[in-house]
Order: C-alpha cells, then sequence, then structure tokens
C-alpha cells in the first residue's frame, strides 16, 4: 500500500468524526406562497443543487384538517409553526396582524438563545413584524432576546424602495435582504439564521399561476442562490457544518392561485428543501412545517427544554425517530392512541392530564398510565377520569408526541 492510498484511507475514516467536531451552523429560508406544484415545475437549478446533497420532499400546513390543531393557512401563522414547531391552537397566532402571540410556546431563537447564551443569531426579512412580533425580540413576555444582527426595516423606506402598484419595489428588497444575507453569512457565519423573501407571494396575489409568478419563483432561486454559495464558500475555507432549509409558508387556491387561507389540498399542500443528510423515514412521509424547528436543533445538537418538547407538534427529520401521527380516539370509557411506528426498538411511557396550564406559563401535572413496546403501534387506557378535555403525552426512546382530546 502506498503512502498516498493510506493517508487517503485514514481521512475517509476520520471524516465522520471531523463532520461531528465541526462548528454546526444552520440558515431557514421562506419563500413566500409557491404551491409545490409549481416549485416542481419551475427550473430551480440552486434549489436541486441544495436537494441533491440532502432531500426534497412535499410537506403540509394547516394542523390537521378538521380537528382542534386545524390552522390558518396564512402567512404569520405559517412562519410561528417553524419558528416555535406548534400550530396555531397553541401558538395563538391567527392571521398577520399578530394580536397576541402566546410565548410561553418558545421559538427557535429563544431556545437557542437560552441554551447557548453565546450562540450568534440573524434574520434577514423584508416583513419587520417577524423579528419583532414573532420572534418579540426584547419584549419580556418573548424572554427578551436579542438577536445579534437583523437586516429589515426596508419595507417601510419609500424613498429607497417607491410603492409602486406591479410590487416591483418588493422583489427590489428581496435583492436587497439576499444580497446582505449572503453577504453577512460569508463574512460573519451567524451560527442559526432566519431569512424572508416575499416578492412570489405578491406575484402570486397580483396574477395568480401565471408567467409572472413563475418568473419570480426563478427569481427567488437565484437569491437563495447567493445564501447557499455563501454556505459552501465558509465549508470549503473552514472548519463548519452547514444546514439549510429552504420552505414556503402556504400554497394558493385551485382555481385562479390569487389567494389562500382555507383548507383545500392545494392550500395545505407546501414542500421543503434541504441539504441535510441523511434524512430519517419521517422525511419522506410527507413532514410538516412544525417539524422544521426540531430538525434544525437536532441538527446543531442544542438541547429542547423538557417543558417545551412536551407541547411540541414537531417530529425531527434527522436522526432516529421512534414514532409519528399520534392519534386519540374516544370508544366509550375508553381512550385509543395510535402511531406510526417508525424504529421499534423499546419501549414507550403514556401520560396523561385533564389542565393545560401551560398556555399560562405554569406546568400540568401528568400521571403516568404505565408502559407499552413501541412495536405495538397502539394501547388503550382507562379514560374514566378524562372526559371534556385532556392532554396525552408519549414519550418514546427517540422522540416525544403529544396529542389533545376534546370531547364534542
Amino acid at each position: 500500500m502506498t503512502k498516498m492510498k493510506f493517508l487517503l484511507i485514514l481521512l475517509a475514516s476520520l471524516l465522520p468524526a471531523l463532520i461531528s467536531q465541526a462548528q454546526r451552523k444552520a440558515v431557514f429560508i421562506i419563500l413566500d406562497g409557491i404551491p409545490a406544484d409549481v416549485i416542481e415545475k419551475i427550473e430551480t437549478p440552486f434549489l436541486n443543487e441544495i436537494a441533491s446533497e440532502g432531500g426534497y420532499t412535499r410537506s403540509y400546513v394547516g394542523g390537521e384538517k378538521g380537528e382542534y390543531n386545524e390552522s390558518p393557512t396564512i402567512s404569520a401563522p405559517g412562519y410561528n409553526h417553524l419558528l416555535t414547531g406548534t400550530w396555531t391552537h397553541k401558538h395563538n397566532v391567527w392571521d398577520n396582524d399578530i394580536e397576541s402571540p402566546n410565548y410561553h410556546y418558545w421559538n427557535i431563537f429563544r431556545i437557542a438563545e437560552t441554551s447557548r447564551p453565546d450562540i450568534r443569531t440573524a434574520i434577514f426579512s423584508s416583513w419587520t413584524d417577524n423579528r419583532t412580533k414573532l420572534v418579540g425580540e426584547r419584549l419580556p413576555g418573548a424572554g427578551g432576546i436579542k438577536l445579534d444582527y437583523s437586516y429589515d426595516g426596508l419595507e417601510l423606506d419609500t424613498v429607497r424602495f417607491p410603492h409602486t402598484r406591479d410590487r416591483a419595489f418588493m422583489f427590489d428588497i428581496d435583492e436587497a435582504i439576499s444580497s446582505k444575507a449572503g453577504e453577512y453569512i460569508l463574512e460573519n457565519g451567524p451560527d442559526l439564521s432566519w431569512v424572508y423573501l416575499e416578492f412570489t407571494d405578491d406575484m402570486g396575489h397580483m396574477y395568480g399561476d401565471s408567467p409572472q409568478l413563475f418568473d419570480a419563483v426563478r427569481k427567488a432561486d437565484t437569491q437563495v442562490g447567493r445564501i447557499w454559495k455563501a454556505i459552501r464558500e465558509r465549508e470549503a475555507t473552514l472548519n463548519e457544518h452547514w444546514m439549510i432549509v429552504v420552505t414556503t409558508d402556504h400554497g394558493r387556491d385551485a382555481g385562479t392561485g390569487t389567494g389562500h387561507g382555507n383548507q383545500t389540498d392545494r392550500e395545505r399542500t407546501t414542500w421543503l428543501t434541504t441539504n441535510l443528510s441523511p434524512l430519517n423515514d419521517h422525511f419522506r412521509q410527507t413532514p410538516a412545517v412544525v417539524d422544521i424547528m426540531p430538525s434544525i436543533l437536532r441538527f446543531m445538537e442544542i438541547p429542547i427544554p423538557p417543558s417545551t418538547l412536551e407541547e411540541l407538534d414537531g417530529i425531527p427529520f434527522t436522526g432516529k425517530v421512534s414514532i409519528s401521527r399520534l392519534a386519540a380516539t374516544r370508544d366509550g370509557k375508553r381512550i385509543r392512541l395510535t402511531w406510526n411506528v417508525l424504529d421499534p426498538e423499546g419501549q414507550l411511557e403514556v401520560l396523561i392530564t385533564s389542565t393545560n396550564l401551560f398556555r399560562e406559563g405554569k406546568r400540568d401535572s401528568y400521571a403516568s398510565i404505565g408502559k407499552v413496546d413501541v412495536s405495538e403501534g397502539y394501547v388503550e387506557i382507562d379514560a374514566d377520569h378524562y372526559s371534556g378535555f385532556c392532554k396525552i403525552l408519549v414519550k418514546a426512546p427517540y422522540n416525544w408526541c403529544n396529542v389533545w382530546l376534546i370531547d364534542r
């Protein structure tokens, strides 16, 4: 064996360890209002390149249709689904007014800043409310966190960006946002960043399924490319391992493509693409927007506080996962729990409470019902003491799930 061949074999054997020791950084990008069927038929070379390293999948928003967690297919609720890993019945953002978010459901930045006070965070956004209302920067109720860098407010600058009826100024704002994001990430490498771009949604509202929307998607892909190139350059020159996730916040109506906000399949069907690898089976089973937050935090090796984990609606699409699709139904005096088995190893514990104190910032007291093999896929429990309302928490070896049961 030659010396060179020996060194190559040694390097290959050490590569996983080197990656695990590299600094882990993440950026998530929301391209507003692009239906899955549109992103799948338009040329998007940069999104395709990202997916070639990890994967692309259809996903969904809107909670479970017709159930207690059904959520509006509207922008601000969609952003907050991602930020908090919960549906609207918890985070309480029902529309774009963002009147009274429930900050007891911690967002990804608050979790990251609390777990690692030295973490560097950034936001690049064409909508200031994303930082001031959803993240709740500096608000005591939202933890008083301060992002290390923010580039937003451009939509308020009518001198630099005169507001014309054709909304072309919004494209110029997204150009500035994406350019700054690429430059700042390349030069400073923040640990956790959010990039939000709006122009695609504007074109959808104005023209529906149209050449204008399709062209906006191509332009958005180029804007993503600026950020992707910055990440690739840092990975090539520094000891960093990056995760990028690109998604949308809602689809569009099937009739014209100009509207959204309801529960039709096209409005609920979204998509996500990531360079992350490997991806688990959950990624290939139509994940939800709420799954992005726990996936990023798992990649970054940032623990989620147990109190937040108990309420999380999202399931990571990276690493080992025991179960998904937890559901509860009542049959007389019995409650039947069912779940999809993703990894049959071990047992899960079932806990139940009849209170919902968490929404007030307090802890619920759960009673343990017992344990059952994950591989069973279901369990029936006595419901004599739990009528009207109850929350059920399932702690499996590799992830936790929760479900509400509300008698109607």
